[in-house]
């Protein structure tokens, strides 16, 4: 009888580890200014991309970070097995028309900020169980997109809350595989829909962390593996202040977190400097510091051991005005290096 591909209640054991065979990110002018600026493969300063709409410039931003990371790993668009993509645009419209640009079959995904850990999971799921060889996962934001769709028109120029954070605008992919050089996934904890009442739309961290600590304390439940087995534990995008909330729901668990727990959201701006008040946001945050800075640090062998967690605030543009609250989600991943 196989090894069991499940332990405990929420976490998948991948018995022939994808590897994470290379990167592409694509980031703006405001996160090349940031202290992992030189961790990015392609820098776009004009938010329009030389496109007619923040729209056209996002799905091209995702079009060139796919295409980057297929160009670093020498393969084409035909090798490739599965292309999956999500965004924060309705109806996630600009992996869609990347999908249609790539010619490679596409399964959309959508976790909100969540996204690119998600199509981590499910790529990974994938090779794993046979069903593919080489696995595209790619994830689009832009902050002009994302404002006017969310909060406010962006030319209003609202004064933004202190909790609020600013939305990265970027994208990234990586190619995962069955074979190959490079840091591997070796486990996957899938998060559950937590909801405590959060409802302000200007304060993405204080819904998410609740479904965060949740997915990082199950993981550790799961595994049996105590917080110091990883070398670092990083969120998607819960700021400053979610992540000073989530550390505080882990450790009431047993878990101390604290020295190695930290957010892609913090990590990519300056907070002193850059004025993006709770730090970064959006689906390209977690997927461009993942992509950059973090697999380099793995491999160059800074990292042995990674806990990463994709989260997500699940609302779309008319729920707050509803009444609604904002439930979170939270998927982790393991990336370790051989």
């Amino acid at each position: 009888m196989p090894a069991a591909k499940k332990t405990g209640q929420q976490t998948l054991v991948f018995r022939n580890p994808p590897v994470i065979v290379v990167s592409g990110t694509v980031v703006g002018g405001k996160e090349a200014q940031g202290p992992l600026g030189k961790t990015f493969d392609l820098v776009i300063d004009d938010p329009y991309h030389g496109e007619k709409s923040w729209e056209h410039a996002e799905r091209r931003m995702l079009e060139d970070a796919a295409k980057t990371a297929l160009k670093k790993a020498g393969l084409s668009q035909q090798e490739i097995d599965f292309f999956l993509a999500g965004d924060l645009e309705n109806q996630i419209l600009a992996s869609s028309f990347a999908a249609c640009s790539l010619g490679i079959p596409h399964l959309g995904l959508f976790g909100a900020c969540s996204t690119f850990y998600e199509g981590m999971v499910v790529g990974a799921v994938l090779i794993d169980g046979g069903f593919a060889e080489k696995v595209l996962v790619a994830v689009s934001s832009h902050c002009c997109t994302a404002e006017k769709q969310f909060r406010f028109p962006t030319e209003q120029g609202v004064q933004r809350s202190l909790a609020q954070s600013w939305t990265v605008t970027g994208a990234g992919a990586v190619i995962l595989a069955s074979q190959g050089a490079g840091p591997v996934i070796t486990h996957a904890t899938v998060g559950k829909v937590i909801d405590l009442g959060q409802g302000d739309p200007t304060n993405f961290g204080a819904a998410m962390a609740p479904a965060a600590a949740d997915t990082i304390v199950r993981h550790f439940q799961d595994t049996g593996r105590p917080a110091d087995y990883y070398d670092l534990v990083v969120t998607g995008d819960l700021g400053i202040y979610g992540r000073e909330l989530a550390q505080g729901l882990i450790g009431d668990h047993g878990y101390q977190v604290e020295g190695r727990f930290t957010d892609c959201g913090i990590l990519i701006y300056d907070h002193d400097k850059q004025d993006t008040h709770a730090g970064g946001s959006g689906c390209a945050c977690s997927a461009v510091v993942t992509g950059g800075y973090l697999l380099q640090q793995i491999q160059t062998g800074k990292l042995q051991r990674l806990l990463g967690v994709g989260t997500g605030a699940l609302l779309n543009a008319d729920s707050p005005k509803q009444g609604e609250t904002i439930p979170g989600i939270g998927h982790a991943v393991v990336i370790e290096r051989r």
